[in-house]
């Protein structure tokens, strides 16, 4: 029997996969894909991600705005707070500093960050990061503001070793993608094969960057598979062995998320 194995990160609200739920699900059972968490990007699409935890037991949610949104409400720490009383909410996120879309917007980009790292301490549930081209203030922010008080995931992981070693140093876990089995990630490939494994996750980010052999579909939770096969693969270790470990990090880490 094939060892189950949790999607960490996944974006099932959205317009792609939501109105496929069903299939989706089924398709999840079938890959033996036990859980998936739902990150928000927003507030006003919230409720979504929150309907679709609460309507079933083997999804999660979380709450947050990622640093890309550029419209609707920019959340303080009391609201995430509030917000993130939810039982079915286990993180804050998707939250941290994207400076290769919106630049000009790093000032208002470190004030949310910030923002929901407060958030994350007082309700102690883990962060969800993001970083692309903002890897050093990301650091620097997680260490001045203290994240190491609630923990949290790299999520998406597509930096170097340094930024890898600098974020477990803080007890953070990092997470890999589909982008881990792209033909270009030999850069990547090298820092899975050095992560810790009671801090490795393994995720989709669907319904973007579907793992080969999927890559150039719509992504989904069922493919997460797929990049749990190839990491372990890489680290040559055994599949199975690599699902279970990767699944009681998840549950490690996201203390909320009951299996």
């Amino acid at each position: 029997m094939t060892a189950s194995v949790v999607d960490s990160h996944c974006h099932l609200d959205f317009p792609d996969l939501l109105p496929r739920i069903d299939a989706i699900r089924d398709a999840m059972s079938a890959a033996s894909v036990s859980h998936a968490l739902c990150v928000a990007v927003d507030l006003e699409n919230l409720p979504r991600v929150m309907a679709l935890a609460e309507r079933h037991e083997n999804f999660f949610a979380s709450v947050g705005v990622h640093p890309d949104h550029d419209d609707g409400v920019d959340p303080t720490a009391d609201m995430l707070v509030a917000l993130a009383k939810h039982p079915k909410v286990v993180a804050i996120g998707e939250t941290g500093l994207d400076y290769f879309r919106h630049p000009e917007r790093a000032d208002v980009q470190r004030v949310r960050f910030a923002n929901h790292i407060a958030a994350a301490r007082e309700m102690r549930k883990p962060l969800i990061v993001h970083t692309r081209s903002a890897s050093d203030d990301t650091i620097g922010m997680l260490r001045s503001e203290g994240a190491s008080d609630a923990g949290g995931v790299m999520h998406c992981f597509t930096e170097t070793w340094d930024v890898a070693r600098a974020a477990l140093d803080l007890g953070f876990y990092i997470s890999f993608s589909g982008i881990v089995t792209f033909k270009s990630a030999e850069s990547l490939r090298e820092v899975a094969r050095q992560v810790p494994a009671d801090r490795l996750l393994v995720e989709t980010d669907s319904p973007y960057l579907a793992p080969v052999p999927h890559r150039g579909s719509t992504n989904e939770p069922a493919f997460v598979r797929h990049v749990c096969d190839f990491v372990a693969d890489l680290r040559q270790i055994d599949r199975d062995a690599l699902a279970t470990s990767t699944s009681d990090n998840f549950f490690r880490l996201f203390q909320n998320a009951r299996r």
